[in-house]
């Protein structure tokens, strides 16, 4: 593979670590996936812009009748690796060094190092992170502070599962023939051609999250990716294996067809919880009727939100798939006792219930959430590695019951000024190039902070965005409660660089009459 890269431009630095990153094999790899499926995925997401204005002319989704055969035949996915088997316990966050390292040695069974949500995407921590990848594969990941305390793998290391950014996503800093690249290419692209044959040498494979999908035809691009890149690397075929997060209320319809087009590379579903609820607010936008009540009333438990989590753990588990729950957002506070506990109590219950409800393993976020939801799944698993022979024959969710989106109300001004706080605090964080970050004691990420700022955006425009108070939400108000909120995040002494830039951002996105599909564009078009 010497072949010279021809059509390919990227910011080539003169530091060596970039260069092994970015070395002529791998930039001629990453042309060939641009080449071979960009068409294709700019055509997805085109059919993405159709669908949406089909919904806002008022189409109801439904399961497709075109595929019925799939959902009635009677199929399982290949069966998982060894590494693959036990997942009851995974853990989140970016592909930051001394953050990879805790994670690794957290144990949990699993690592989902994340180029996307929880990452901002400055090529900096694009490069640098891909670095951390392969010395995380080879056990060598490293890391001194400032301060001289050194960070070391354990013998013992979590499961490394990466995920790219999602397909809506662009890589400004690469082109390919005058075209920019793919951000879900880059990202997988470069993890697969440096780690996928060590990884297949020691016994093992490169495992990966899918996000953002909205279509089975969207996990065909990526089976035919995975399909190329092995025949590419000269692995053996469905050795990579996808774990697709159902984080789009139009995936959900699609759950049986999105395993069947990725059968060979599938290793199940996920149940993003806070992506799915932020895409029920944006597709259903503009409809008559539709709103829902302030964030932290939207809870698993709630009719729409229930009938998800127990419609993918059925499908799951009828194909012999895990199913993998989602992550509550609360973390540990070491400052204070009570809210610590009653943290810790949150994150208890919402594994409690979906180990009851059957799911094989389930997200956290922080280190020291680890022993609460393990002790949720030794509870039901013991020594067993996961629980897909619970099938849920139990379980029928008819597309009303998908789209029965309760509760309306309440909808408070302290509610409004969560909203408006932890969208603004965390542009302003994403904007200084950290993805994720603590606010009001619970982990913020791009998908959170989207519900925060779709949330607004929709009541802006629904007759139904009152506040319990009787007033109605409008720009008015809105632009009445954004100063003070900046002014309250200022005197914090938080994000002095960034926090106007951050508010000008909020305010622009939320009031424009076009929904912004997601904040992260124009946030991506202001990085340097």
């Amino acid at each position: 593979m010497n072949n010279i890269p021809v059509g390919v431009l990227t910011p080539l630095a003169a530091d060596s670590s970039q260069a092994n990153i970015l070395s002529q094999d791998a930039l001629y790899f990453l042309s060939q996936l641009h080449r071979k499926f960009e068409p294709k995925r700019r055509e997805l997401l085109a059919a993405r812009a159709e669908r949406q204005a089909r919904l806002d002319a008022g189409e109801t989704p439904d399961y497709l009748p075109e595929t019925a055969d799939i959902r009635s035949g009677n199929w399982s996915i290949a069966p998982l690796p060894p590494d693959l088997l036990d997942r009851r316990v995974e853990i989140t966050g970016p592909v930051e060094r001394k953050m990879m390292i805790n994670a690794l040695n957290s144990g949990a069974k699993s690592f989902m190092a994340d180029f996307e949500d929880s990452n901002t995407p400055t090529w900096q921590n694009q490069i640098e992170g891909q670095q951390n990848i392969i010395d995380a594969y080879r056990r060598t990941l490293g890391y001194t502070s400032p301060e001289g305390k050194e960070y070391r793998l354990n013998p013992q290391i979590a499961t490394l599962v990466l995920r790219p950014r999602g397909w809506h996503l662009d890589e400004k800093h690469v082109t390919v023939d005058g075209e920019i690249m793919s951000g879900s290419l880059f990202d997988f692209g470069l993890a697969a051609f440096h780690n996928l044959r060590y990884q297949v040498e020691h016994g093992s494979s490169c495992y990966f999250y899918l996000p953002k999908m909205e279509s089975h035809l969207e996990a065909r691009l990526w089976n035919d990716v995975f399909t190329f890149t092995e025949s590419f690397l000269g692995v053996p075929h469905g050795i990579i294996k996808g774990t697709v997060l159902i984080e789009t209320i139009l995936a959900a319809f699609e759950m049986d067809e999105i395993l069947y087009e990725l059968r060979d590379h599938s290793a199940g579903l996920n149940a993003g919880r806070w992506d799915y609820i932020f895409s029920c607010i944006k597709k259903f936008r503009r409809r008559e009727g539709f709103c829902l009540a302030e964030r932290s009333k939207i809870t698993m438990t709630v009719p729409f939100m229930r009938a998800y989590s127990l419609l993918l753990l059925k499908t799951c588990h009828r194909r012999n798939a895990p199913a993998m729950g989602g992550m509550s957002a609360y973390i540990p506070v070491r400052s204070d006792p009570a809210a610590n506990e009653k943290a810790l109590a949150q994150v208890k219950s919402d594994k409690e219930r979906d180990a009851g409800d059957g799911y094989d393993g389930g997200w956290v976020a922080h280190p020291g959430l680890v022993p609460v939801a393990m002790a949720a799944w030794d509870a039901v698993l013991g020594d067993k590695p996961n629980q897909i022979t619970k099938q849920r024959d139990d379980v029928t969710v008819r597309a009303s019951d998908l789209l029965d989106f309760q509760p309306e109300t309440p909808i408070s001004e302290a509610g409004l000024r969560n909203n408006i706080s932890v969208g603004i605090q965390y542009l302003a964080s994403w904007l200084t190039g950290q993805g994720c970050v603590p606010i009001h004691n619970l982990m913020e990420d791009a998908a959170t902070a989207e519900i925060s700022r779709s949330q607004i955006w929709q009541w802006l425009r629904s007759s139904k965005g009152v506040l319990d108070d009787g007033r109605k939400v409008d720009v008015a108000l809105f632009k009445a409660l954004l100063p003070e909120e900046v002014a309250s995040i200022r005197a914090s002494g938080k994000y002095s660089a960034t926090l106007d830039e951050a508010a000008r951002l909020f305010d622009q996105i939320t009031t424009a009459e076009e929904f912004v599909e997601f904040l992260t564009l124009p946030g991506y078009a202001r990085l340097a």
